[in-house]
C-alpha cells in the first residue's frame, strides 16, 4: 500500500481507502479502545501513508499523542508500549467479529509500533502465484513418467505404512511401563507456591467517558507494574477460579470523575474467604494533571503498599 513513483493518482487512492478503512474501524462499536486509544491509531497510520514509518518510535509517539515532554523515559514510562498492546488486541478482535471481509487490513506487528497495511488484491495475487499452471505438463515430459513410478509405488507403501503405526503401538505402552515416572520439573512446583493475584476490571461509576478510561488505563498500569514483582503470578480475570497452592488475592475498584475531581477506591480481597486484608481511597484534582500522568502515580502508590503488606506473603515490595 506504500506509495510508487510516477503513480501519484493510484497512491492517492490507494491512502483514500486506508483512511475509509480506519473510519470504518474507528466507527465500529466492536473496536473497544479508548478515546487515546484511537489517537494513537490514527496517529500512527496518518503518519505511515504520509511516509513517516520509520519515525514511529515511542519518544516521537509519546510526545505527539500523549503529551508528554523531552524528558520522557520509555523505560520508566510504558505508556506507548501498553497503549500499543491494547490497540493491537482492539484491532484482532475487530476483524475476528465483524471485520473479516473488510477490504483492507491495518494491524500493529509486535516489536515496533509503525502499523502493516495489507489489502484483498495483495493476498489474491499471492493466491494466484500459488495455482499451479497446466503448461508445465507439456513442457516436462518427464513428469507423466514419474507419476507412473508413483502410482506403482502407491500400493506397496500403504500396507507399510500400516505396519509401522502398529509397531508403535505396541512399543510406546512398553516404553512407558518399562521407564521410570517423570517427576515434574521444580519450575512447575515454584510457580504454584507463589502468591497469585488477579485485577479484575475497575468499575467506573458515574457513566462518564473519562471515568470508564481511566478505570481501563489504570487496570492496565497495575497488571505492567505487578508482573515485575518478585514471587508475584498475576492472573487474567477468568483465571480467579484455578486451583492453585498458593496464596490468592483479588484486587478490585470503583473510578468516579466528578468534574476535576478523581475519587478511587481500592481493595484487596483474600480469594479464600472472601475477607478484605487492605483498602485505601485516592482522591486526585485532574486540573493540572494528564489521565496517563495520575495513573502511572496511583498505580505505584498501590503496587508499593499492598507489595509491602505481610498479609501478600511471598510477594517482595518492589525496590
Amino acid at each position: 500500500m506504500a506509495p510508487e513513483e510516477g503513480g501519484g493518482s493510484q497512491a492517492r487512492q490507494d491512502n483514500e481507502s486506508v483512511r475509509a478503512q480506519l473510519d470504518r474501524i474507528l466507527a465500529s462499536p466492536e473496536f473497544l479502545a479508548p478515546e487515546r486509544g484511537r489517537r494513537f491509531l490514527q496517529y500512527i497510520v496518518e503518519e505511515t501513508l504520509e511516509g513517516h514509518a520509520g519515525q514511529l518510535k515511542a519518544f516521537t509517539i509519546a510526545q505527539a499523542v500523549f503529551g508528554r515532554d523531552a524528558s520522557f523515559d520509555a523505560q520508566n514510562d510504558p505508556v506507548v508500549r501498553i497503549e500499543a498492546g491494547r490497540i493491537r488486541r482492539a484491532l484482532e478482535r475487530y476483524y475476528l467479529v465483524c471485520g473479516s471481509s473488510d477490504p483492507i487490513q491495518i494491524t500493529i506487528p509486535k516489536g515496533g509500533y509503525a502499523p502493516h497495511i495489507s489489502s484483498d488484491e495483495d493476498t489474491s495475487n499471492v493466491k494466484a502465484a500459488d495455482v499451479p499452471n497446466p503448461e508445465n505438463k507439456r513442457r516436462h515430459p518427464g513428469h507423466e513418467r514419474s507419476m507412473r513410478y508413483r502410482d506403482l509405488l502407491l500400493p506397496i507403501g500403504i500396507p507399510a505404512l500400516f505396519g509401522a503405526m502398529a509397531v508403535l503401538a505396541l512399543i510406546r505402552p512398553l516404553e512407558s511401563y518399562l521407564s521410570p515416572p517423570k517427576t515434574p520439573p521444580a519450575a512447575a512446583s515454584t510457580l504454584k507456591s507463589k502468591t497469585r493475584i488477579v485485577v479484575e476490571p475497575f468499575a467506573a461509576l458515574g457513566g462518564t467517558a473519562r471515568g470508564a478510561d481511566f478505570a481501563k488505563g489504570l487496570a492496565d498500569q497495575l497488571i505492567a507494574k505487578l508482573i515485575k514483582v518478585d514471587n508475584l503470578v498475576v492472573l487474567a480475570p477468568d483465571r480467579s477460579g484455578m486451583e492453585t497452592t498458593g496464596s490468592l488475592f483479588n484486587l478490585q475498584g470503583s473510578v468516579l470523575v466528578e468534574g476535576t475531581v478523581l475519587h478511587l477506591h481500592v481493595r484487596l480481597i483474600n480469594g479464600a474467604d472472601g475477607a478484605v486484608v487492605w483498602a485505601n481511597q485516592y482522591d486526585r484534582e485532574l486540573r493540572d494533571q494528564t489521565i496517563l500522568d495520575v495513573e502511572d502515580e496511583i498505580a505505584a502508590q498501590i503496587i508499593m503498599e499492598i507489595s509491602g503488606d505481610r498479609k501478600l506473603s511471598g510477594a517482595d515490595p518492589i525496590p
